[in-house]
């Protein structure tokens, strides 16, 4: 019986996170590497009929023409990373998914995103439905090329500036009106990559705080075609830490006085959030996450600041001052350092396989059951790790009663 093939078409492919996760899919396929950091390999989930490693097709999108190989090899002498006899074992399967990368269509694009790479500059597209529908052309493309059964787009692209929806978003005939206009950018790029996804009926998950699908008129066309989606912006590092501790403070009835967080790292994600209006978005969804599970507003400090020389690799200092009983004042401080897209990439595995498992299901629309693995998933405030992680366990346990 012949294997079923998950297309998972990475939206800025040669990133960071898009090679680590394309290396690692190789790697545990070949049995080079075991699954440790896949939350889907854990006991509880094992028994699930999830995609394995070489199930996966990958393609995608890029402004960046390199390949895996070379991506891969880059992040290694960066970071000290990725072990070199994988990416040697790797080589063919790595140059088969290169192979299957596209240039991007570069409307939307913000400034400092746009200076990272040129390839496909002279395929501009002049209005968003143009670059909708080059994007959907190569979806269907590699639907078709490789014998898809079910492609995942997965957006692990540099993080967009706050994008202010308005009238011509709130319903798909309104946005449907405003897609052949010219000027400024009617939609950014990730919105277009869930238009595409969605006009397909293919599932979206935006593992960045960039607007991707989470406007009216794109749920309106996912709910049109029956497809399916989640985000935004994967949680793995400070954020996840967070979302641990703050419960704790709130369990214990320890009033938090102020939070105050500060990150470095370097890669290209650091280049692009040294740009101020790009670090709005990902500072908005690392700030919210403690009001929301607080209740209250402490005062909060969130820096995100590049340093050139460490690479993927990154730090997280917060200090945490709190009141306990009879006004004693008190001071947790933690420090986290972790390599970004190694934190990341099996984050991207884990959703695609979920969503797999969700699609055989027969489901559609929103995966709210997969919010522990997002700073601001969508739909869902509830931001609590441990409350969110109940209720994948509570979906999985009914996956397995209702195959039962």
């Amino acid at each position: 019986m012949a294997r079923r093939r998950v297309g998972l078409w990475l939206v800025g492919a040669f990133g960071g996170v898009g090679t680590t996760i394309t290396v690692g899919l190789a790697a545990m396929a070949k049995g080079l590497s075991d699954q440790t950091g896949l939350t889907t390999d854990l006991p509880a989930f094992r028994d699930l009929p999830l995609p394995a490693p070489g199930d996966f097709v990958v393609g995608g999108h890029e402004i960046r023409e390199t390949s895996f190989a070379a991506s891969a090899e880059e992040f290694r002498e960066a970071s000290g990373v990725l072990d070199a006899e994988w990416l040697r074992a790797c080589r063919d399967e790595l140059a088969a998914a290169t192979a299957r990368v596209r240039p991007a269509p570069r409307y939307g694009l913000s400034p400092t995103v746009a200076k990272l790479g040129d390839w496909g500059a002279d395929q501009t597209t002049a209005t968003a439905r143009a670059a909708v529908d080059r994007i959907a052309a190569d979806l269907d493309a590699f639907v078709k090329a490789e014998k898809v059964d079910h492609l995942i787009v997965l957006n692990v692209s540099s993080t967009e500036p706050p994008f202010e929806i308005d009238a011509r978003h709130e319903s798909l005939a309104a946005l449907e009106k405003a897609l052949d206009q010219t000027g400024d950018a009617v939609l950014p790029s990730s919105a277009l990559y869930a238009m595409a996804a969605f006009r397909g009926g293919h599932t979206y998950l935006n593992f960045t705080p960039s607007l991707g699908g989470s406007f009216p008129a794109a749920h309106e066309l996912a709910a049109k075609t029956g497809a399916l989606y989640a985000g935004k912006d994967g949680k793995t590092g400070e954020t996840l830490m967070k979302t641990v501790l703050a419960p704790m403070f709130a369990a214990r009835n320890f009033q938090v006085m102020s939070w105050v967080g500060h990150n470095i790292f370097g890669n290209r994600d650091g280049i692009v959030l040294d740009d101020p209006a790009n670090k709005a978005s990902k500072v908005k969804t690392k700030d919210k996450v403690i009001t929301e599970i607080l209740g209250y507003k402490p005062a909060s400090v969130v820096t995100i600041e590049y340093v050139p020389g460490m690479g993927d690799w990154k730090t997280a200092w917060d200090h945490i001052h709190f009141k306990g009983f009879l006004g004693t004042k008190m001071a947790l401080q933690f420090t986290w350092q972790g390599c970004d897209s190694l934190l990341a990439a099996p984050l991207g595995v884990d959703l695609a396989r979920l969503a797999d498992l969700e699609k055989r299901r027969g489901g559609k629309g929103l995966m709210l059951h997969l919010s522990c693995f997002f700073k601001g998933p969508e739909g869902d405030p509830e931001n609590n790790f441990a409350k969110q992680f109940a209720r994948l366990e509570a979906y999985v346990a009914k996956v397995k009663t209702e195959a039962r």
